[in-house]
């Protein structure tokens, strides 16, 4: 691999955005930052004539469905989708088939993803009523985290057991992710909606079953957990607006790097760009756990983000085929692929006055960089890898043939971004050049500064 010099950039990290140039070496890191950058003999040679040049977005939270789910998704086309959209390194769930519940199943996952991912990949433990052999002794460096359902989900994977996940709170050596909704509540509001409607429940309904009730009980019951035992807590998808009182605002790091809180919440881009008044037009496309809810929340949600209470960004991309989408209700399963647009979505917020591009590279890279540990990735620094996204302000429509994903579908088709993907690097080699991926996949195993 040759060195590549990017010029005439807008490059956008750690709050700032600056005018010049940056450097790929052959050894795939960022070799030099700065001005007047000249190019040498036999590199190739970028011009960026003024486009946004950032650190590849960092997704913490991914479902690609490997192995067990593979008709839907797999490891090589959700990571081409997201490399095509500019996150270059992803956090994959445990709520496989089977789930990712010990070291062995772990291994395995990284096994499935050498030479396959397009991005950059670490996988979560997950964790259930009896693994906590498993989770105590997580060697840390093999896995960002551990990733505990407080609220329904697949196999074994709902720890519903006080004692269990007290213990979990008190031993897990790495950061704990909650899914946090009250499955009894939910439980019982999906029986009474069944008794009316029968299996074919409107889609619109979603929001009141799984509802902003079950969601704030179980977020207090995961905080009172991690206060109790010091325990580093990452809540996820947060969606309704009553929650976010629970966080506290400020910078996620202090001046020296170090983290400030214990207790960090996420959202995700699919509660910034929709709310209930989308059901009506997308019906089960856009039905997720925990739900979409009120524009009340998604005005909450994005002040939030400006704000810095909400401290990282994520997809949730949970691909389900068309046919999986339009059974009735009780059957439609949730969850959207959304890793391929997530970028410019979050750049529409930008667009709209919501936040400025640098939150976004804020909340969607330098944050899970931080927050796990990620060895030099998330930022543009000189030595670190070469994870970089170059984005143009051209407007573009989605359309259901520019989709990567294997399920071959997107919520967001029929709109029209204001910002595009122009090109995509991993490691230092281009992945993406704005139409078309290529070359082989260059993705790498995230390695955990701890």
């Amino acid at each position: 691999m040759t060195d590549t010099l990017i010029l005439n950039a807008r490059l956008v990290n750690e709050g700032r955005i600056t005018e010049g140039d940056l450097r790929i070496g052959a050894d795939g890191r960022i070799a030099a930052i700065g001005g007047g950058l000249s190019a040498r003999p036999g590199e190739t040679v970028v011009d960026a004539a003024g486009r946004w040049l950032l650190p590849g977005m960092i997704d913490d939270q991914v479902h690609f469905r490997e192995p067990g789910l593979e008709y839907k998704a797999d490891m090589a086309s959700e990571s081409a989708a997201a490399v095509a959209g500019g996150l270059t390194s992803f956090m994959d769930m445990p709520n496989t088939s089977p789930p990712t519940l010990n070291a062995a199943a772990l291994q395995n996952k990284y096994d499935r993803a050498t030479g396959r991912a397009r991005a950059n990949y670490g996988f979560y433990l997950g964790a259930s009523n009896d693994n906590l052999d498993d989770v105590r002794t997580l060697d840390p460096l093999t896995a960002p985290g551990v990733k505990v359902f407080m609220g329904a989900s697949t196999g074994n994977m709902l720890v519903d057991n006080p004692e269990t996940l007290d213990a979990i709170f008190r031993e897990t050596p790495v950061p704990i992710i909650t899914h946090c909704e009250d499955t009894p509540m939910i439980d019982a509001l999906q029986k009474q909606y069944v008794a009316r409607y029968g299996d074919d429940i409107p889609a619109e309904c979603h929001p009141d079953i799984r509802s902003r009730e079950a969601c704030m009980k179980s977020t207090q019951l995961a905080l009172s957990l991690a206060r109790r035992h010091d325990t580093r807590l990452h809540v996820l998808h947060i969606s309704t607006a009553d929650e976010l009182a629970l966080f506290e605002a400020g910078p996620l790091v202090d001046a020296d790097g170090r983290l400030r809180k214990r207790i960090t919440a996420e959202t995700c881009i699919h509660f910034l760009r929709f709310d209930r008044r989308d059901y009506a037009r997308l019906g089960h496309l856009i039905k997720c756990n925990p739900a979409i809810k009120d524009p009340a929340d998604r005005e909450a949600l994005l002040r939030a983000l400006a704000d810095d209470v909400i401290d990282v960004l994520a997809t949730d991309h949970a691909p389900h085929t068309l046919a999986e989408k339009h059974n009735p209700y009780t059957r439609a399963p949730s969850g959207l692929p959304l890793v391929q647009f997530a970028l410019v979505a979050a750049l529409e917020c930008v667009h709209e006055g919501h936040f400025d591009i640098t939150r976004v590279v804020q909340k969607f890279a330098h944050a899970p960089a931080q927050l796990f540990d990620v060895a030099e990735r998330g930022f543009l620094r000189e030595g670190y890898f070469a994870d970089l996204v170059l984005v143009e302000d051209t407007p573009f429509t989605v359309t259901r043939e520019q989709v990567l994903s294997k399920c071959g579908w997107s919520p967001f088709e029929g709109t029209t971004f204001r910002s595009r993907i122009a090109s995509t690097w991993v490691n230092g080699r281009l992945a993406w050049d704005g139409s078309r991926l290529v070359g082989d996949p260059a993705g790498q195993r995230l390695a955990f500064a701890r």
